[in-house]
């Protein structure tokens, strides 16, 4: 069973817009747990659920940062949605 901070970082995750990235820190401040950056990417990690776009989450400095299909998978899809 998911904790309420995984439905709300799934929430804030799910509203990324094709074309667009946020980084993990602002899903955090979002799901109203602002330090919890690392929590978020835990939770995307096992996300295998392709209606969830947790490849539009990144680092805060820009680069892509892990993904559970691959970090070039991840700038792949990044590419082709002109988020890069």
């Amino acid at each position: 069973m998911k904790s309420d901070f995984s439905k709300k970082v799934i929430e804030v995750v799910k509203k990324i817009s094709k074309g667009h990235t946020m980084s993990y820190k602002e899903v955090a401040i979002l799901a109203g747990s602002p330090f919890a950056f690392r929590a978020v990417g835990n939770i995307l990690n096992k996300n295998y659920d392709k209606r969830i776009p947790c490849h539009r989450v990144v680092r805060s400095d820009g680069s892509s940062g892990g993904y559970n299909r691959g970090s070039l998978q991840k700038m792949k899809i990044l590419k082709k949605e002109g988020a890069l």
